[in-house]
C-alpha cells in the first residue's frame, strides 16, 4: 500500500496558470506546480560522471560529478544509425559503459513491473538494434562483462548473447500464465517487496540464478473491465470482458518458491538447495563480487526471522551467513537497503530498538555496529570499501528532519548536509561526489553538487521560477507543529492556514492523513499533502476557507521501534484513535471550529478514516475514504500478515475493522473507488456499503470505471478531487 534522468523537467503549464492569487484544480491535477526535478540519474562506473535523460526524451548525457557541465552525449535518436525511433522512456548502461539499452513504448502491468521494446545501442558504431524480434521484454539485464542480457517474456526467461550477431536463446520453457513465473515476482511479491525482477548473473557472467513462483495453487482475482475512455478499450465495446489474475489474501497459499541455476556453457539447469519455508519467501537475489555464490534473502511466513544464504550455482550447495531475528517483523524498507559489497554486508536493524546499520563479513561476521544513538537511520547509500566509510541518511535532528551522513571506519561520524529539511543523495560510484536533493516545508526541491566531504560545487536546480510563480498567489504558511493527546502521546502534524488567517474567527479544519505502518507525511520537505507539491491541494483548500492539518499517529515512521511497531495485530485501533486525539486537540484551538472538522485519506488512510469517524466520539462532521481497504481479511498475504499474522492465529485483531464497525459510524461519508483496483480491490468498498445500508446508514459513492488504485488517466483525477472539495463545502459549510 504503498524516481533521478538529465531530465531536469519543467512541468508547470504556464498558460494556464492565472495571476491575481487564485488557484484552480486543474492547474493542480495537469502538474503545473511540480517544478524542476531531475529524473533517471545513473551514476556511472567511473566514478567521476552520471548519465541522463534529457528534457524531450531523445538524448542521453553524460555530466561531471565535480562540475554538473555536460561531458559528452552517449546517445541521441537523431543520430543514431539502424532503428529509428521518435523517442525513448528509459535507458539502461551496460556494467563496461559500451553498451546501452534503449526502453520505447512501456506498458504499466502492476505498481513496479511493465513490458517495453528494448533497443541495443553500441556507442563505439553509434549503431541501434532490437534487443528481440519476437515482442516485448521485460527487466532486461546486462552480465557483468557487458556481453550477454537476459529478460522475461511470458514467464520465461531468455539470453542474448551480443558477440554471436544478438542470438537469442529460451533458457526457461515451463512459465505459464497463472501457474509458472520464471525471473520476476508474482503480483503479490512484486507489490510488497517492491521489486520487479528476481534473477541475477554470477560475477563472472558464466552463471544465471532466478526464482521460480509456481502459483498454481493461489486464488485467483478477476476485475470487470469496460470499454471506458482514456483509453478506450474497444475490445469490450459490445461486451464487457475480465482481468484476472492471482491474489491470495491473508490465511490463503502463496506460490512456491525454487531457486535455479543455468549454466551457460553447458546449459545445464540445477535446483539450488535453499531452505525456504514451505510458506515462506525469497525477498531478494544478489550478485556477490564472489563467482562462486550469490545472496538469497529469505524470511519466514510471519517475517520476523531474515536469513541470508551464500549459494553456489553449480553444486547448488546454500550457506546461511547470516541471520536476523527482531521483534514482531523485519521492516521490509530494512531488508531493502541491505548492500553487498566486495568484501562486506551491511544490514539494516531494529534490534535495539531504533534502526541502525551493523557491518559484517562475508562470512557473516559482525564486525561493528556502524552508527548508535536514538535516532532511525531512513536511507543507505553505501560503504566504501576504500576507504571503510558508510554513507548514510537519518533522523538524529528529529522524525521530520532527514539528513545525509558518514560514518567513518573509526567510529567518527559527520554530518554532510547540515541545512534543516530533507535531504537525500545520489552518490558517484567511488563516492567522491553526491547530488543532494533539499527541500523544507515551504520551499521547493533544490539540488546541488557536493563532494564527499559536503562541500557545494554547483547548484545544478533551484526551483527559483516555481518559487517566484507561487509568489503571484494568495498562499498560507505551512508550519510543523506537536501535540499531546489525553494518553500522553506525542504526535507530529503540520497545519496550512489561510494566507489571511484571522485568529478571532473559527475555522472549519480538514485533516489529511494516511497512518500506515512505517509511513510518514509528517516531514520538514516540499512534497507533503494529498497532491504534494508543497502541500499545494491544501493551499486551495484554504483559498476556500478551510484550515488543513497532517497529524502522524502511532504506527507511522521515524520514530523507533516501539512507536512504529505498537500497532502489531491491531492495525487501525492505535491509529484511529490518536487521529480523533488530534481532531480533539483541534477542537480546543480557538481559532478552530469543533463542529465542523473532517478527515480524509487514501488507501490506509482511507481505511484509517472509516475507523476513525467509527471510533465512537463523533468528533468529524464528514469523511471521504478513497480506495480503502475495509477487512484485512480481503488484503494480500505479505503485508498483511506482517502486521496481523493470519486471520486463523489473529481473529479477534481482523474482526475490528471498518465493517464490523459501519452501525458506529458517525458523519457524512462519501466514498470512491476504481473498480479495477488491483492493488485494495473493490471488493472492500462493495461489501463495506453493503454493510452501511444493512446498518441503515447514509453515504455518498463515486465508483470510477477501469481505474486502478492511483485512480488517474485523462480526466480522472481533476474529476475525483472536484467532486471532494464539493463534498467539504457541502459538508461543512
Amino acid at each position: 500500500m504503498k524516481r533521478l534522468g538529465l531530465l531536469v523537467v519543467s512541468l508547470w503549464v504556464v498558460s494556464t496558470l492565472m495571476a491575481g492569487g487564485k488557484l484552480k484544480l486543474n492547474d493542480i491535477t495537469d502538474g503545473a506546480f511540480r517544478g524542476e526535478m531531475m529524473a533517471a540519474v545513473q551514476a556511472l562506473d567511473d566514478g567521476e560522471s552520471y548519465a541522463q535523460l534529457s528534457a524531450d526524451g531523445r538524448r542521453i548525457v553524460k555530466y561531471s560529478f565535480k562540475t554538473g557541465k555536460e561531458v559528452s552525449v552517449l546517445f541521441d535518436v537523431a543520430t543514431a544509425k539502424g532503428a529509428q525511433l521518435a523517442g525513448i522512456d528509459d535507458y539502461i548502461v551496460s556494467p563496461d559503459g559500451q553498451r546501452l539499452l534503449i526502453q520505447t513504448q512501456t506498458e504499466r502491468i502492476y505498481r513496479h513491473s511493465f513490458t517495453a521494446t528494448y533497443y541495443i545501442y553500441t556507442i563505439r558504431n553509434n549503431r541501434l538494434a532490437p534487443l528481440s524480434d519476437n515482442g516485448p521484454q521485460q527487466t532486461p539485464l546486462f552480465s557483468p562483462d557487458g556481453l550477454q542480457i537476459a529478460f522475461v517474456r511470458a514467464n520465461n526467461i531468455f539470453l542474448v548473447k551480443l558477440l554471436y550477431d544478438n542470438a537469442e536463446v529460451q533458457i526457461t520453457k515451463d512459465g505459464r500464465p497463472g501457474e509458472i513465473i520464471n525471473g520476476i515476482p508474482d503480483w503479490v511479491n512484486e507489490e510488497e517487496f517492491g521489486f520487479s525482477r528476481s534473477m541475477v548473473f554470477t560475477a563472472d557472467s558464466k552463471q544465471l540464478v532466478w526464482v521460480r513462483y509456481d502459483e498454481s495453487k493461489v486464488r485467483q482475482y478477476s476485475m470487470p473491465l469496460f470499454k471506458g475512455l482514456e483509453p478506450e478499450c474497444n475490445e469490450y465495446a459490445d461486451y464487457p470482458g475480465f482481468y484476472t489474475y492471482k491474489y491470495p489474501t491473508s490465511g490463503e497459499d502463496n506460490s512456491k518458491v525454487t531457486v535455479w541455476s543455468f549454466d551457460i556453457s553447458s546449459r545445464q539447469t540445477r535446483q539450488l538447495k535453499l531452505p525456504v519455508d514451505a510458506d515462506g519467501y525469497v525477498a531478494r537475489l544478489k550478485m556477490t563480487a564472489d563467482a562462486t555464490q550469490v545472496a538469497a534473502f529469505t524470511l519466514n511466513r510471519h517475517q520476523d526471522c531474515l536469513r541470508i544464504f551464500l549459494c553456489n550455482p553449480l553444486s547448488t550447495v546454500c550457506k546461511q551467513v547470516i541471520e536476523e531475528k527482531v521483534s514482531r517483523y523485519v521492516r521490509e524498507e530494512a531488508m531493502n537497503a541491505i548492500q553487498l559489497t566486495d568484501r562486506h554486508i551491511l544490514l539494516p536493524s531494529d534490534r535495539t530498538g531504533w534502526k541502525h546499520l551493523y557491518l559484517y563479513n562475508m562470512n557473516g561476521q559482525l564486525l561493528r555496529q556502524v552508527d548508535d544513538g536514538d535516532y532511525e537511520v531512513s536511507e543507505v547509500y553505501g560503504y566504501d570499501e576504500a576507504t571503510g566509510n558508510t554513507y548514510y541518511a537519518s533522523h538524529e535532528a528529529g522524525a521530520t528532519d532527514q539528513r545525509v551522513w558518514v560514518a567513518r571506519k573509526d567510529g567518527k561520524r559527520e554530518c554532510l548536509s547540515e541545512k534543516a529539511g530533507w535531504n537525500t543523495a545520489i552518490f558517484s560510484k567511488n563516492f567522491q561526489y553526491y547530488i543532494n536533493t533539499w527541500s523544507d516545508i515551504n520551499t521547493p526541491l533544490v539540488y546541488t553538487l557536493c563532494t564527499s566531504a559536503g562541500k557545494t560545487l554547483e547548484t545544478l536546480i533551484d526551483n527559483r521560477q516555481l518559487r517566484t510563480r507561487l509568489a503571484d498567489y494568495a498562499l498560507g504558511k505551512r508550519e510543523l507543529f506537536t501535540l499531546t493527546t489525553a494518553d500522553g502521546v506525542t504526535l507530529n502534524g503540520w497545519m496550512v492556514k489561510p494566507a489571511d488567517f484571522n485568529p478571532a474567527k473559527k475555522y472549519p479544519v480538514i485533516m489529511y492523513q494516511y497512518g500506515g505502518p512505517g509511513n510518514q507525511q509528517v516531514k520538514n520537505a516540499w512534497h507533503i499533502g494529498m497532491a504534494a507539491q508543497g502541500a499545494i491541494l491544501e493551499q486551495l483548500l484554504c483559498q476556500q476557507g478551510y484550515i488543513c492539518v497532517c497529524v502522524d499517529n502511532r504506527g507511522t515512521g521515524g520514530r523507533g521501534a516501539d512507536f512504529e511497531k505498537c500497532t502489531y495485530l491491531k492495525l487501525g485501533q492505535l491509529e484511529s484513535h490518536d487521529q480523533v486525539e488530534a481532531a480533539c486537540w483541534l477542537g480546543q484551538q480557538p481559532y478552530v471550529d469543533k463542529q465542523r472538522i473532517a478527515i480524509w485519506g487514501w488507501s490506509f488512510g482511507g481505511f484509517n478514516t472509516l475507523m476513525a469517524m467509527s471510533e465512537g466520539r463523533g468528533v468529524f462532521r464528514a469523511g471521504i475514504a478513497i480506495a480503502p481497504p475495509t477487512s484485512w481479511r480481503y488484503y494480500d498475504t505479505v503485508y498483511t500478515e506482517r502486521f496481523m499474522r493470519t486471520p486463523q492465529e489473529n481473529p479477534t485483531g481482523y474482526n475490528d475493522c471498518p465493517i464490523s464497525r459501519a452501525d458506529k459510524l458517525q458523519g457524512a461519508l462519501l466514498l470512491c473507488h476504481g473498480m479495477a483496483d488491483d492493488n485494495v480491490h473493490f471488493r472492500n468498498t462493495a461489501e463495506y456499503t453493503e454493510a452501511l445500508v444493512q446498518a441503515d446508514k447514509d453515504f455518498q459513492q463515486l465508483v470510477y470505471t477501469n481505474r486502478n488504485h492511483s485512480i488517474f488517466g485523462g480526466n480522472t483525477r481533476n474529476h475525483l478531487f472536484r467532486q471532494c472539495m464539493k463534498f467539504f463545502d457541502r459538508e461543512l459549510k
